[in-house]
């Protein structure tokens, strides 16, 4: 047998076997396909994304006539027509060279009057820095929402995507409409790209 052949021959199986594992996403530091629950719904965008739980008692995306102009993805969770819970996604919401200052700008949008409960660094998916913000705040009884004065609790995951654009998933529930172990689920789904 040539030596030449057969290094070409090791070459091209070696190639092969790297082309396979980029495709199929094995081998990366990226998130697995099965970590998003079965019969949940992802909101894509091209920084992130993030999964929730869909059905009749879960989530509906809603389109981008429907959301605000400022949100690149939205999901909200109705019980008798009120929203009780949503998740968006923001993209580039700031300049910010770090998941720091990335959460010091999420902060400070957070709506006037809220209750700031902490700030800590959070594993996602495609990210090597990450920040979650957790917050308490009161219902403006707007658009849908509950009554004037309902309490409830957010969350923002924040950092930077692969371009070092900032990004924002936003998780809002009034207490009691999402349990923890979904909340979880849904952290754990965000995937950064």
């Amino acid at each position: 047998m040539n030596p030449r052949r057969g290094n070409r021959a090791v070459t091209g199986l070696v190639s092969g076997v790297c082309a396979a594992l980029l495709v199929t996403g094995c081998g990366g530091d990226g998130q697995e396909a099965d970590s998003v629950p079965g019969g949940w719904g992802t909101l894509k965008t091209k920084g992130v994304d993030v999964s929730y739980p869909k059905g009749s008692d879960g989530y509906v995306e809603r389109g981008a006539d429907e959301r605000s102009e400022h949100n690149a993805a939205e999901a909200v969770r109705t019980e008798d027509g009120t929203i009780v819970s949503m998740i968006t996604v923001q993209l580039d919401f700031t300049d910010a060279d770090s998941a720091e200052e990335a959460a010091i700008a999420a902060e400070a949008g957070v709506q006037l009057g809220a209750t700031l409960k902490g700030e800590k660094d959070v594993q996602l998916a495609g990210t090597d820095e990450a920040k979650r913000v957790d917050f308490e705040f009161s219902s403006t009884g707007e658009e849908d929402t509950p009554p004037k004065g309902t309490r409830l609790q957010g969350v923002i995951l924040t950092g930077l995507d692969s371009r070092e654009k900032t990004f924002a998933v936003r998780i809002d529930a009034k207490k009691g409409a999402l349990d923890d172990a979904d909340l979880s689920k849904i952290i754990d789904s965000v995937q950064v790209h």
